[in-house]
């Protein structure tokens, strides 16, 4: 009788954890979406009243905010014993990374933009479980788009040009050469991965395609801002048009192929696509090879998106391979197969939440 209790308790200490994070992470949409970690990263320490000049919010909501981060332990204050109207308030250095500093690889604040976009359309959600139906991309939203786009964006960044390319040294080789190489970015997203690869290779002419607006309308802003030049362009599309574009040295399809319908006609389409030689890169989560329960973080992360949002929005589609998130190694294979690849090697790249697969069209 003992160990069912404690088994009561833990998972009721679990779930009330959760909403404990939950809310915390409400609040770090607020701190990220309104400029208040920026600002106190910029102009800090601050008093309420500051802190809602800088962001212009009012000034009530400020303190309140200020607060419930200082108790949470996300920011300092410096006087808890302050009357409320002087307490300053700071954002250490060692947090910026994790809550400002948008390039940084410790940057997760964007998981509060995931959970809020998915927080919209909940109710459509279980809508779509009772009838089979799915809820469109698009109804996520911007908050989703934009948490999605900046939670990839540190790895995409720094790993995909560096340590990701780097276990294939001929594709880079060919990537450098004089002639200029061809890269389509199937699923680009808000396009940081494309921008990443057209800054690391001068002498490649990148395409990222996605079948989404809205993303292909942030890529485009993403690039301009980031001053790329006519090497770079943003297509809006799916893969059946990848041949039209090409033919292609590389193409990636970075955290995306499990998302996708109907993946094997995405993966024989860029098989297609492909330049004599040319090799497709998949990366998708580094699930565990097979089905346990209770499983690790990463599976619990995965299922944990696949049930809210990856699932749905594929069910959109008829017909669909209904993937979800978890896209097991083998899944990948024989996708890989039945597409007419004749062989696929998993890189020997460590990273905590990808897995990475290199494609050979012969």
């Amino acid at each position: 009788m003992t160990a069912v209790l404690d088994r009561t308790d833990t998972l009721a200490d679990r779930l009330f954890g959760a909403a404990l994070g939950a809310l915390e992470l409400y609040s770090v949409y607020l701190g990220a979406e309104l400029g208040l970690y920026r600002a106190l990263d910029e102009h800090g320490p601050l008093i309420g009243r500051e802190l809602a000049e800088q962001a212009g919010i009012d000034p009530r909501y400020a303190r309140e905010w200020l607060e419930q981060q200082a108790v949470a332990g996300l920011i300092e204050v410096e006087d808890t014993g302050a009357p409320p109207e002087e307490r300053l308030y700071a954002l250490a250095a060692d947090h910026a990374p994790v809550l400002v500093e948008s390039e940084d690889l410790a940057h997760v604040a964007p998981f509060a933009h995931m959970v809020a976009g998915i927080g919209r359309v909940l109710p459509e959600v279980a809508t779509a479980y009772r009838t089979g139906g799915g809820v469109p991309y698009e109804a996520y939203g911007r908050d989703f788009r934009h948490g999605q786009g900046h939670i990839n964006r540190p790895t995409f960044t720094h790993e995909l040009p560096s340590e990701w390319l780097a276990a294939m040294p001929d594709v880079v080789a060919r990537l450098e050469a004089g002639r200029p190489a061809r890269v389509a970015d199937l699923g680009c997203g808000q396009g940081w991965s494309s921008i990443a690869m057209a800054q690391e290779f001068l002498h490649a002419h990148v395409d990222g395609i996605d079948a989404d607006p809205g993303s292909i309308a942030d890529a485009r802003r993403n690039a301009e801002q980031a001053g790329m030049n006519g090497r770079l362009r943003f297509l809006e599309g799916d893969a059946a048009g990848l041949a039209g574009h090409g033919p292609y040295d590389l193409i990636l399809i970075l955290e995306a192929l499990h998302d996708l319908a109907r993946p094997v006609e995405a993966l024989a389409a860029a098989r297609a696509a492909l330049a004599d030689g040319g090799t497709v890169l998949v990366v998708d989560e580094r699930v565990a090879d097979r089905f346990t329960a209770p499983g690790d973080d990463v599976e619990r992360m995965m299922y944990g998106w696949s049930v809210v949002h990856c699932l749905p929005t594929q069910l959109v589609e008829r017909p669909t391979a209904a993937t979800g998130t978890v896209m097991r190694a083998d899944a990948v294979r024989d996708h890989a197969e039945a597409a007419g690849f004749a062989r696929v090697e998993v890189l020997p790249v460590e990273n905590d939440l990808f897995r990475l697969y290199r494609l050979y069209a012969t």
